[in-house]
């Protein structure tokens, strides 16, 4: 994924990349300022100069995942490309992340929700938010032009899709193997494809 452009110093961006591997593979809980001092090469005094506290650390990680991965999104939206296949990308940023031995940082930090301070949740709340917002444009786009097909309302999916992804992740890291994770993606857009003579069915649920 591509970095979103920001104003850190070189040495602010090292820590991050840094942080942002090891949360993506240990979890928020799962190091220290050590680990990423001893990585960088620098002393934990000048990264706390940087990030006075580990709070202050995540939460920069949490906005600066959100903001490349919307930037990854923005440029999705922008190609020519039909709904489904706008699906289809969004699930390969996943699929890529997870191809890199890595967990989707805002849905590794999800699983210590209750042990994360209240700026980093809001922070995470945000991602998720600006995720499904996507995900709704681009399936109540398809539905409208009949390339996509599904029952209910288009949050309603976008919730289900995110809930679906994250977790798919977790447990093709859990058997240490990409491909159930593909195998469980490509069976949910299999579920949004039309069908013959269903185009017509999937008219949202009047409440």
């Amino acid at each position: 994924m591509a970095r979103a452009p920001g104003r850190t110093s070189d040495t602010a961006e090292r820590v991050l990349d840094v942080a942002e591997r090891l949360a993506q593979t240990r979890g928020f809980n799962g190091f220290s300022y050590a680990d990423i001092a001893a990585e960088v090469g620098i002393t934990t005094a000048s990264l706390h100069y940087h990030f006075p506290t580990k709070a202050d650390l995540g939460e920069a990680l949490v906005v600066r995942y959100t903001d490349a991965f919307q930037a990854a999104l923005t440029e999705v939206a922008a190609s020519s490309d039909g709904a489904l296949t706008k699906l289809e990308r969004y699930v390969r940023i996943y699929h890529d992340v997870l191809g890199a031995d890595r967990m989707c940082l805002c849905g590794m930090f999800a699983a210590e929700y209750a042990t994360l301070p209240a700026p980093m949740q809001q922070a995470l709340r945000r991602f998720f938010d600006d995720n499904e917002r996507w995900l709704v444009e681009v399936l109540e786009t398809g539905r409208a032009d009949g390339s996509v097909q599904f029952e209910g309302g288009a949050a309603d999916m976008a919730g289900l899709l995110t809930g679906a992804l994250e977790g798919s992740m977790l447990l093709a890291r859990s058997y240490s193997d990409v491909a159930r994770f593909g195998a469980s993606a490509e069976q949910l857009l299999r579920t949004l494809r039309p069908t013959p003579g269903a185009a017509r069915s999937s008219r949202p649920v009047r409440r």
